[in-house]
């Protein structure tokens, strides 16, 4: 069979129905193919290597493992087997032995270039930039092509950034990488604009702004122009840099005479003007201002220069541009904030906000724009500004009660933008109950009317007064917090669900539902919401935080593993795509990119989210397992679980949450402050550093609880693990004091963080509770080491132990009794908090049954060894060891606690399904208002129901755990 005149391999014909079997997923069929041509083709290494990648799909990877070592070990060069090789050690993360594979191949053909090309890219995947230098360097000299030399360049770069040494950096590797660039600049080989931003970035770091500045804007310079103004944004940077401020600000203003709505000029534009005029810098006498000319050196020049800016737009006639209308109130903040009495040349305020609505009302960004500068106006001048833009609005079309609405979206954006800027004043909470509840009417009345003007959008467009409902359901929020009236909860739940029925891709919708359900203690249907918004690659950890927070707290085990594993796929696929991004940077010389490309996979390793999420998908694993008993040392060891190591970079942890991923037009003394974000950054770690240590010490569990006094030695790890639990348990004890000192958990605004479970916790006892019970695995390897017979003070103190969890238990149910939900005049009220003290109750019980496992296992031998004795003596039957009673008296009282709760939730789960919601009257209402009310409310009864049968489900496994707990 011929091919573009060349024969075809006949190997590439026989293996192409395996490729295929492979990338249609059916991997079954594609180990089967394997298998029929490897009888005929014993030699066809390509061949063993597919079958492996159909292994490790289908979860057999010792085998696909092994089969893959087995052709590498023989150093293939065939094309196929090695790009085979390298798919399946990628995926298996294993990219380190694709270095090997390379190396080997190299050796054997050292000239070719293909395998050097891959050799350097396998160095990529790994971060290991001097072998990557070296590779780069013995590709040019195999073909001397400039993208080769610039490799070994950025490889130089790359040790720099990496350094931990600062002074070798700058000492070393970018001195040299600078002298092999200046190499090429004398031979004139420099070729693309790459190497020319490659060179740059080198003096940069280097710090030779004036060697960079020359190479801007001498004739290598003339080679960047892949970004539109990039030598002129390289120069600014580096006047800034080298505080040339004539030059920084002419060249400002003269990319503005051009592009007046460039925002990113003005920040240069006004810093340059306020150094200017501290250093009282004036003009020569004679000749330019500067090489980039004229200078703007006093307020009233800039004044002037902006006021042109804004009087040349109009003489065109055509769009407004906002960037000269916003530099003015821009100028007038940092005077303000420089106490200049100049500001006042601009004018008032208030004037020029006036002036930009009529210009701009009628945008959406209106409002974000003006919310930046509403602190300059003064508190008595609010209601004055709201009149003036009223003034400016259209009502023309009358409604049946005769209220005013906008004819067309152009007043309905500038009616609107009123509204929000009203709110962000402030004077939405100012208003009395009944004040807010007219406010709710109007802009419920202002929504539907709106409607009308999207009757034929698509699914994914946004309807024009989607706004007023979201802020018609933020109003009815603060109701519900100020007077803690749920009914108002309820009522925001129903007016968002009709919004989301005219404008399903609202994600603003869905946020708030997902947020206001949560809060409600129903998560069935707010992860419903979170998986209709659709997620993409980094929101997994921008916003994720929303959904793993309530998923097991809520008692719904399964949608939280289910939630946990979805980010923890994001995470580990990170290092991955990282990798091939960076690769592809240096294919394509955008060698700008690879620090950022290595920040990001930096920034997501060290994730809080991605730590939080291990921990708790790893804790709850270990309390679904069907059978704790058994299982636990296999669990451990599965998870790869170590007492002594800590994986988690306490010190580079990164907060990667976005916390401003809700619309919020609330004024800013109610919004997220700086110092709330870092208490929530406090809790959270704290919260991780308490399960962490929890997770850690149940792996202590996993040691071997009983061994002959000959072996029970530090040789074996065991006395070395025995320490590492005591380390940490006084670090839990540590943390968790410290936790306990802090009188009052911080109070977040309801759009800013959920709080973490750590206030809760420390409430019901149950960090108390597990803490006890983490206590018995350190003191009962004392009685292991002390013996029966000698250690009455030790036993007694286990005893007490034992009775003391019994007790937090026991307590920790009581606190979860009550109504989850009950119906009442005013409407339905869930209590969310007894759910998730009952789920509390449940980790807790888990905590010490995990920990009861592990005192059978030290007790048994310890009660054999008692009993071979006694036989010897022949004497009078001893009474029982005391830890022993203990121990019985601690799995009966286990054994009734477990039928108590369980009693308690099935009450719980026949008083809820009893609730009869079809006989609540929503006095008020339209017959559609009501109807998405009712729908919340099904949804929220069947949340409760589903998460009182997962808990009532794990309980009656715990149950069966009990009856196997005997000595």
């Amino acid at each position: 069979m011929a091919a573009r005149g060349n024969v075809q391999d006949p190997n590439d014909r026989r293996l192409r129905p395996i490729y295929d079997y492979l990338d249609n997923g059916n991997n079954k069929m594609a180990i089967q193919q394997a298998d029929k041509l490897l009888k005929k083709h014993k030699e066809l290494h390509c061949a063993k290597v597919l079958k492996a990648i159909g292994l490790q799909r289908t979860g057999k990877q010792e085998e696909a493992f092994s089969l893959g070592q087995e052709v590498a070990s023989l150093e293939p060069t065939d094309d196929n087997s090695l790009q085979a090789l390298t798919i399946l050690y990628r995926e298996m993360h294993r990219p380190e032995l694709v270095i090997k594979l390379y190396e080997a191949a190299v050796k054997k053909v050292p000239l070719s270039e293909d395998f050097h090309t891959h050799l350097f890219m396998a160095y990529v995947r790994v971060g290991e930039y001097k072998k990557m230098q070296q590779a780069g360097m013995t590709l040019y000299k195999i073909k001397p092509k400039n993208p080769y030399y610039y490799w070994s360049v950025m490889s130089l770069v790359m040790q720099a950034i990496s350094a931990q040494d600062e002074k070798l950096a700058q000492n070393m590797f970018l001195p040299l990488a600078e002298r092999m660039v200046e190499k090429m600049v004398k031979e004139e080989k420099i070729e693309a604009e790459a190497e020319v931003q490659l060179y740059f970035m080198i003096l940069e770091r280097l710090g030779k702004c004036v060697e960079a500045l020359e190479v801007v804007r001498g004739p290598l310079g003339e080679k960047l122009t892949s970004e539109l103004q990039s030598r002129e944004s390289k120069c600014m940077k580096m006047y800034g840099r080298l505080e040339r401020w004539p030059e920084c600000n002419a060249l400002a203003a003269r990319l503005l005479l051009t592009n007046p709505d460039d925002w990113q000029l003005y920040p240069s534009y006004f810093d340059s003007l306020f150094h200017l005029m501290d250093q009282s810098w004036s003009p020569p006498n004679a000749g330019e201002h500067c090489s980039e000319g004229v200078v703007h050196h006093t307020v009233s020049d800039v004044v002037r220069f902006v006021e042109e800016r804004i009087e040349a737009e109009d003489i065109k006639e055509s769009r407004a541009l906002r960037g000269p209308y916003l530099a003015r109130l821009e100028l007038i903040q940092r005077l303000r904030d420089r106490g200049d009495a100049q500001e006042s040349v601009l004018g008032l305020p208030l004037e020029l906000m006036v002036q930009f609505f009529n210009k701009f009302g009628d945008k959406p960004c209106c409002i974000t724009d003006l919310q930046l500068y509403l602190h300059l106006l003064p508190v008595d001048q609010h209601v004055q500004f709201i009149n003036r833009l009223s003034e400016a609005v259209l009502l023309e079309e009358q409604g049946d009660d005769g209220s005013m609405f906008p004819a067309d979206t152009r007043a309905l954006q500038r009616h609107l933008c009123v509204c929000q800027l009203s709110r962000a004043l402030g004077l939405h909470h100012l208003l009395d109950q009944e004040g807010k509840l007219r406010l709710i009417s109007e802009l419920k009345a202002h929504y539907r009317h709106g409607l009308k003007f999207g009757d034929g959008a698509l699914k994914t467009e946004l309807q024009f007064s989607d706004s007023y409902c979201l802020m018609a359901a933020h109003v009815y929020i603060d109701l519900w917090k100020e007077t803690g009236d749920q009914k108002m909860a309820w009522m925001s739940l129903g007016l968002l669900h009709e919004g989301l029925s005219r404008s399903p891709s609202n994600s603003q919708f869905k946020l708030l539902l997902l947020l206001l359900y949560c809060s409600l203690g129903a998560f069935e249907p707010a992860v419903d919401q979170y998986s209709s918004l659709d997620a993409k690659h980094v929101q997994h950890d921008t916003i994720g935080f929303l959904v793993t927070r309530y998923a097991e707290s809520l008692g719904q085990f399964a949608a939280a593993s289910q939630s946990y594993n979805f980010s923890l796929r994001f995470f580990h696929s990170n290092q991955k795509d990282t990798s091939e991004y960076i690769i592809h940077a240096y294919k394509f010389g955008a060698f700008e990119k690879i620090p950022e490309f290595i920040a990001l996979r930096n920034r997501l390793n060290q994730s809080l989210h991605f730590a939080q999420v291990r921990t708790e998908r790893m804790l709850l694993d270990l309390m679904l397992e069907a059978d704790i008993v058994v299982s636990l040392e296999e669990s451990i060891r599965s998870m790869s679980l170590s007492v002594e190591d800590d994986d988690i970079c306490w010190d580079t942890l990164r907060d990667n949450r976005d916390l401003t991923v809700f619309t919020c037009w609330d004024p800013k003394d109610r919004r997220l402050s700086e110092e709330q974000q870092r208490r929530s950054l406090e809790d959270e770690i704290m919260w991780l550093r308490i399960r962490s240590l929890t997770l850690r010490l149940l792996a202590s569990l996993s040691v071997p609880a009983h061994l002959p006094a000959t072996e029970n030695s530090s040789e074996n790890g065991v006395g070395d693990k025995s320490s590492a639990a005591r380390l940490q348990l006084e670090h839990l004890n540590q943390t968790l004091q410290a936790a306990a000192t802090e009188e009052n958990r911080t109070q977040f605004p309801f759009l800013g963080p959920p709080c973490t479970r750590l206030g809760l916790a420390l409430s019901c006892g149950s960090c108390q509770c597990q803490a006890a019970a983490l206590q018995l695995s350190v003191t009962m390897q004392d009685l292991d080491a002390i013996g029966l017979e000698d250690s009455c003070e030790l036993q007694t103190q286990i005893c007490n132990t034992f009775k003391s969890v019994t007790v937090q238990l026991q307590e920790m149910l009581k606190k979860s009794r009550g109504d989850f939900l009950e119906l009442k005049e005013n409407g339905l009220i869930s209590q969310q908090h007894l759910l998730e003290t009952l789920v509390f109750f449940v980790e807790s019980l888990c905590v010490v049954l995990l920990t009861a496992s592990y005192c059978a296992k030290i007790l048994r031998p310890l009660k054999t060894s008692l009993q071979k004795k006694k036989k010897k003596k022949k004497g009078p039957n001893a009474p029982q060891p005391l830890v022993l009673c203990g121990f019985q008296d601690l799995t009966s009282s286990l054994q009734e606690l477990l039928t108590e709760s369980l009693q308690q939730v099935r009450g719980q789960e026949s008083h809820i399904t009893s609730l009869k919601l079809s006989t609540l009257t929503l006095d008020g209402r339209t017959q559609d208002e009501a109807s998405f009310i009712s729908s919340a409310m099904d949804k929220v009864q069947s949340s409760f129901l589903r998460s009182l049968q997962e808990v009532g489900e794990l309980l009656k496994k715990r149950a069966e755990t009990v009856k196997n707990l005997k000595i």
